[in-house]
């Protein structure tokens, strides 16, 4: 295609096609048996990978990154049939810096995997993409959201099956919005009576319990979930605790930090015993196998 081409797909609102794909990855807990295909083939073919340490980590384990000791300095790394990729770690501080960089890659003809743990939309990356390409009016640059397994359905397969009725999801973290509007949203899920997934719950669980326990019986289940998916390969270790709504604020020794999740059952919300264990299920609606 002509540079006169290029130039007027552009300003139509068209990719050029000497332009790579901004890949936003959801690699779900990160370890590979929780990886999509999709996510891993994306990650393998692109030419440019932005990921945190942990992440990198994770990605290393399975050979979807080749080692750090295979990475030069410059964080290039080749392997053996010649293909070369550079892997450039991410960090909080550096979100907009790293999505500019981004767009300038895609531009000069490389694929770029841009890597978020669990799903990239769910508090993930995929809206900061958005937002830098409207603000840097990067409209030619395509961007591609790839899915990965979020934590809240990591968790309930951990416990069972909490999250076969209506649910929501709300996160703890006052960085982006007041505590006000926060607290609104647990009153009102609450009262609603929805199994309630908290994410961030290094910050303020204990006064989200305490709300949620003014609209709901402290007789209501709750599963405080840690690196769901991740084993052994989390900041704490995976690990699931049931307990109740009026004894979970006493159990901060469990909610390890930022791979804790709480998941609140509503009035249906039951356990579930074997031998081994105990799960917590919440019904459809039947109550009854005759029922479905």
């Amino acid at each position: 295609m002509s540079s006169d081409a290029e130039s007027t797909d552009a300003e139509a609102g068209g990719t050029p096609d000497d332009h790579g794909t901004l890949y936003v990855v959801g690699i779900g807990p990160g370890l590979p048996d929780h990886m999509t295909k999709r996510a891993k083939e994306v990650i393998e073919s692109s030419e440019v990978v932005i990921a945190s340490s942990l992440y990198q980590e994770f990605l290393r384990d399975d050979g979807t990154l080749l080692p750090e000791e295979e990475t030069d300095d410059d964080g290039i790394a080749v392997r053996g049939d010649g293909f070369e990729q550079e892997i450039i770690r991410s960090t909080m501080g550096r979100q907009i810096e790293l999505a500019r960089a981004a767009f300038d890659h895609v531009r000069e003809g490389k694929d770029v995997a841009h890597v978020s743990g669990g799903d990239p939309s769910v508090y993930g990356k995929s809206d900061l993409i958005f937002k830098m390409a409207e603000e840097d009016d990067a409209t030619d640059v395509p961007i591609e959201i790839v899915p990965g397994l979020t934590a809240a359905l990591g968790g309930s397969a951990n416990v069972g099956a909490p999250l076969c009725n209506d649910f929501c999801t709300v996160s703890l973290s006052d960085k982006w919005r007041g505590w006000d509007e926060i607290e609104e949203k647990l009153r009102a899920a609450a009262i609603s009576d929805f199994v309630i997934v908290l994410y961030n719950c290094w910050r303020n669980y204990e006064k989200a319990v305490e709300i949620v326990r003014e609209e709901r019986t402290d007789d209501a289940y709750v599963a405080i979930v840690n690196d769901a998916g991740r084993a052994d390969a989390g900041r704490n270790g995976e690990s699931q605790y049931i307990t109740t709504l009026g004894e979970a604020a006493d159990h901060d020794d469990k909610v390890s930090g930022m791979g804790t999740s709480l998941i609140i059952g509503n009035h249906e919300t039951e356990t579930w015993r074997n031998d081994d264990r105990t799960y917590l299920v919440t019904p459809r609606g039947g109550r009854d196998v005759d029922d479905f």
